[in-house]
């Protein structure tokens, strides 16, 4: 099951709930239906304010911006719609609002954070689930919890997206799993779209130089 259309323009937090045959002699994270045959994996999905982040890379504009918290956020008044953005985030954040055609998605609430606030989701969450703080605080809270996961025999459980050296350099926002990132729609191996855009551009300098180099000579020979 799930209960929205996705992450979009107009849904920046999306959570799913995802039904399957629970493994053998595994005891379950969550509620537990007769005769111990399924379990229920949820999940919180949300922009992961990647580190490396191929949408700020593919913005002619300048509107997707690192901010002074280290977070990614879209400026809708200078967004012009390209959207070059959407296809180069390898999570499928990004997505146009219909109405105008131009970028939204999260912020991690840049406005409450600038007033020493945390952001709206972790302030609801009444279970912690969500939670915000800094990194290294988080991942080892984090890591303490799957290890107790993994003590009470849920060996799948794993951390998405905290590992600085992952395709994106680590994202600000990471997740506890217990199964295969697949499950839960999510890329086993995300990587940096934008990552050679400076050879590319190299490239396409290097062979714009020659073309005009190859024209000024014909244009010489011409005049001959």
């Amino acid at each position: 099951h799930d209960n929205s259309e996705g992450l979009g323009a107009n849904r920046w937090r999306h959570v799913a709930f995802v039904e399957q045959r629970a493994p053998l002699g595994t005891q379950q994270a969550n509620f537990q239906r007769d005769g111990g045959d399924f379990r229920w994996l949820m999940e919180s999905d949300v922009c992961k304010h990647c580190t490396e982040a191929a949408c700020l890379d593919a913005c002619p504009t300048g509107a997707i911006f690192r901010t002074e918290f280290g977070t990614v956020v879209v400026q809708p008044d200078i967004c012009n719609g390209c959207g070059y953005c959407v296809p180069a985030c390898p999570y499928g954040v990004l997505d146009k609002r219909e109405e105008d055609g131009r970028i939204f998605k999260c912020t991690l609430c840049y406005d409450r954070l600038g007033e020493g606030q945390e952001p709206a989701c972790a302030k609801a969450c009444p279970t912690d689930s969500i939670m915000f703080g800094p990194l290294e605080e988080l991942r080892e809270r984090a890591g303490d919890r799957v290890q107790e996961l993994h003590e009470r025999g849920m060996g799948e459980a794993r951390l998405y997206g905290e590992d600085p050296g992952d395709g994106v350099g680590g994202a600000g926002a990471f997740f506890l799993l217990l199964d295969e990132p697949e499950v839960y729609g999510l890329p086993p191996d995300p990587v940096v779209t934008t990552r050679d855009l400076p050879e590319t551009w190299k490239a396409v300098g290097i062979a714009a130089g020659a073309l005009l180099a190859g024209a000024a000579a014909c244009f010489a020979g011409a005049r001959r």
